[in-house]
């Protein structure tokens, strides 16, 4: 297993803007630090503005929390973030997102049986992952479902979580002891 690049700091080796972010991390919905937040904390400044607009994502989404986990597993597929996945699966199944759906995505198809606004949701992520740009089709779809501010709040999951996901995969944050890494390489 490689070691992460950068491990968490203990409060004591940590500067007293980087325990005033931790404080507010820990105090904040998330209850806790844990994932990017450990190798962003070398930038308190970055990593207090983006615990907020994560706190806002995740907590705070004009989308229900079935959809917006949705948008952030597809977002840690296409990434192949594997903490990412791991956490965030098990919160999409308890938001309510059947595991035929996770398990589809974590094998890079599309799932199969997609309620209407999972579709939606589904479309709009992955062609802007894919593609850069998000079709009509798809884009009618998600604003016809969600509205203008539920398509914004989309697509800040997709770009919340690709940013997380990125300090994730190049810090090589790791699993869970014991935690067999979720996600293959798609063909």
């Amino acid at each position: 297993m490689e070691q992460p690049r950068l491990p968490p700091l203990t409060e004591t080796d940590m500067t007293e803007a980087q325990r005033a972010v931790y404080r507010a991390i820990a105090s904040g919905p998330r209850g806790a630090v844990s994932g990017p937040f450990h190798a962003l904390l070398r930038s308190p400044e970055l990593a207090d503005r983006l615990q907020r607009v994560g706190a806002y994502v995740r907590f705070e989404s004009s989308l229900p929390a079935r959809l917006n986990e949705l948008a952030i597993l597809v977002t840690a597929r296409y990434w192949g973030a594997q903490f990412e996945w791991h956490a965030h699966r098990q919160f999409a199944e308890r938001a309510g997102l059947s595991p035929a759906i996770a398990d589809a995505i974590a094998e890079g198809r599309r799932p199969a049986a997609l309620q209407a606004d999972e579709a939606a949701v589904y479309d709009f992520c992955k062609a802007l992952h894919e593609t850069k740009q998000v079709g009509d089709a798809a884009w009618r779809a998600a604003l016809e479902r969600f509205g203008e501010r539920g398509v914004v709040d989309l697509i800040g999951a997709c770009g919340y979580y690709a940013i997380v996901s990125m300090v994730l995969n190049a810090t090589r944050h790791p699993l869970p002891e014991g935690v067999a890494p979720p996600l293959g390489a798609i063909s």
